[in-house]
């Protein structure tokens, strides 16, 4: 099944999480005697259940076919992935584990997300290898749930 791709706006991806953008957010003031400009409060990582900590990995992402045939969410805590390589890549969300829900969003390099707790959403999608700082949640309980999609979906973008 085919859909189309969209770009990446915090609008459009506001029921699944937040969109770090560094460009365009506005809460940004100096310190550092003017020598740094502080942009505030990007995302709001989450962390549920007892003994939940967060998490601060580095993920090193590898090609893979442009197609979803499953996806995952984590109940316990949000996902945060922000590029560390400046190349665009691909995020591919829903509002339940079935076909007929999924969105496809073509990410600028400069653009990151922050999928919500139990948002379901493609692992990694990128087309060339590329690095990336993730903040998840560690700690105790299962936070990790799959589905396999009724079709395979590929996407065009818009």
């Amino acid at each position: 099944m085919w859909i189309e791709a969209q770009p990446l706006t915090r609008e459009a991806f506001a029921p699944y999480g937040d969109v770090i953008d560094a460009a365009s957010h506005r809460d940004r003031f100096e310190i550092n005697d003017g020598y740094t400009t502080r942009v505030h409060d990007l995302f709001r990582p989450e962390v549920l259940g007892e003994g939940a900590r967060v998490l601060v990995n580095f993920f090193l992402g590898r090609p893979r076919p442009l197609e979803a045939a499953m996806l995952e969410r984590h109940p316990l805590g949000s996902q945060a992935f922000i590029p560390i390589d400046p190349h665009d890549w691909w995020v591919v969300v829903a509002s339940g584990p079935d076909a007929a829900a999924v969105r496809v969003f073509r990410a600028r390099g400069t653009q990151g997300v922050n999928y919500r707790a139990g948002t379901w959403h493609h692992p990694l999608l990128v087309d060339r290898p590329q690095r990336f700082l993730v903040i998840d949640r560690g700690g105790e309980g299962s936070n990790l749930e799959e589905a396999a999609l009724e079709t395979t979906l590929r996407w065009t973008e818009a």
